[in-house]
């Protein structure tokens, strides 16, 4: 457990999008000169606390200033639904949050949807990447092995427009290798998050009626991404299946690749421990 709050690191900002504000949440951890920004998936109930809380104190320990973002349509931020491509649209928010912030430069970790929303931030702002790190998605594109949508997609789907905790417990036994490593705990305060807010759980279905491919593949483009980037990824993954990050792999050309066995989608709850090591030394090296 971190020795951080979620409490008392919180914070707002109002950004302007499409021509409207839009307000913000977000947490601020740590002092250091460098700072790292950590963007969380898509699931029901996620927010960047909830995602990277076993994370913050090994990166503030490291010396970074740490940059939670909730992504619009999650936690605390505002609703929103988005008839373009999600991926563009946290990267335009990540961009205003850093500029309201005064911040220039800033390595990223994305997992999942914060990962194909790293791709595009650094697709559009080049100058102001640090180092990239990507768990679990980075591109839209199909797995050649899996039938997609990928099985744990599915399942979040049916969480989405069912918030049960029956279909709760069936994604989380999905999205983690090891699922005795949950308890009702657990889920239960996942549950507590996703029901608070029924509003984003309606608008991100309507989002998907409206524009079906919210996560863009940027497959073709990512070989302008020159900045140092680390792919992390679960061999058990069966959200975005591992050849998909061996995709990535070969189309950054600036890249290195950590394979953690025994792992499904949650890379750096999963293995916290080694997580920290690994993303420490390539931020620092």
């Amino acid at each position: 457990m971190t020795r951080f709050t979620e409490a008392s690191t919180s914070n707002f900002i109002t950004i302007q999008e499409a021509g409207k504000s839009l307000s913000l949440h977000y947490n601020d951890i740590g002092l250091g000169g460098q700072v790292v920004a950590m963007l969380h998936g898509s699931g029901p109930g996620a927010s960047g606390w909830a995602n990277f809380h076993r994370n913050i104190d090994a990166l503030v320990d490291s010396g970074y200033r740490v940059i939670l973002m909730d992504c619009p349509g999650w936690s605390k931020s505002d609703p929103i639904v988005s008839t373009g491509s999600r991926s563009d649209l946290n990267a335009r928010c990540l961009k205003g949050l850093l500029d309201g912030l005064d911040i220039s430069k800033v390595h990223i970790i994305g997992n999942s949807m914060g990962a194909h929303s790293a791709s595009a931030f650094a697709l559009d702002n080049p100058d102001r990447i640090g180092k990239l790190v990507l768990m679990g998605g980075g591109t839209g594109g199909p797995s050649l092995f899996t039938p997609m949508p990928a099985e744990g997609i599915k399942l979040i789907g049916k969480l989405y427009r069912d918030p049960s905790i029956e279909n709760l417990k069936r994604m989380m036994e999905v999205f983690v290798y090891d699922a005795g490593s949950l308890n009702e705990e657990i889920y239960q305060q996942r549950l507590d998050n996703i029901l608070a807010r029924r509003d984003h759980l309606e608008n991100f279905v309507k989002s998907l009626e409206a524009f079906p491919k919210q996560f863009t593949d940027y497959g073709h483009r990512l070989d302008e991404i020159q900045t140092e980037t680390l792919i992390v990824w679960g061999r058990n993954d069966r959200f975005v299946p591992l050849d998909v990050g061996l995709r990535i792999l070969a189309n950054l050309p600036n890249a290195r690749m950590h394979i953690f066995n025994k792992c499904g989608h949650w890379a750096q709850w999963e293995h916290a421990e080694a997580f920290n090591r690994l993303v420490a030394d390539f931020l620092a090296h």
